[in-house]
């Protein structure tokens, strides 16, 4: 597995049909029968001493496994062995899409669009005045601007306009039964449950 890292992942989707001794139009019979044929041969049991053998016959292991594959094979016939590993980490139903949107068109459409909607400057710039300085944060309902000064005197005056229009006296005590409530309803005072 060391080794297939190391080396360039193929697009072309030809070597493990050259490992089987296949061509790319062979049918899942011909696949089988070379497996089996070169398996007897390269079988670690029958050539012991030979290392170069056992690693043949991995070989043999990993081709046929994705080419007995029918998803994996077709993976691999259109992508090459680059498919094989976007698929192990992305899945198998993904890997259309990562090729169409790593491709040169798709990059530079996005590019594109984000120029001339102005979203990666849009993007940035709301994140910064709302998040870092807060200059541009939404204000929720009922909140009032945090620079605004108000005096005491000031304040003062709006409690007491405010306590004008209201016209009653404040309630200093909540009702504790049914009765109680329907009574300071009826009398038109206001009640807080």
């Amino acid at each position: 597995m060391t080794e297939q890292r190391q080396r360039a992942l193929s697009t072309s989707g030809e070597a493990l049909y050259q490992v089987l001794g296949l061509d790319k139009n062979c049918t899942h019979d011909d696949i089988k029968k070379s497996y089996r044929k070169l398996a007897l041969k390269y079988h670690p049991d029958k050539n012991p001493e030979n290392p170069e053998a056992t690693d043949k016959f991995k070989e043999l292991n990993n081709a046929h496994a994705v080419l007995s594959d029918v998803t994996k094979r077709n993976i691999y016939d259109k992508y090459g062995s680059l498919g094989l590993y976007v698929s192990q980490q992305f899945g198998e139903e993904n890997v259309n899409t990562y090729f169409m949107l790593s491709s040169w068109w798709a990059k530079g459409l996005f590019a594109i669009c984000g120029l001339l909607t102005g979203c990666y400057f849009c993007c940035c710039l709301c994140c910064c005045f709302n998040c870092c300085c807060g200059k541009c944060k939404p204000r929720t309902p009922g909140e009032e601007d945090p620079e605004c000064y108000m005096s005491p005197e000031d304040l003062e005056e709006q409690i007491r306009t405010d306590m004008e229009r209201d016209g009653d006296t404040p309630i200093v005590h909540q009702p504790t039964n049914a009765s109680e409530k329907t009574q300071l309803i009826g009398d038109g005072h206001r009640t807080y449950t």
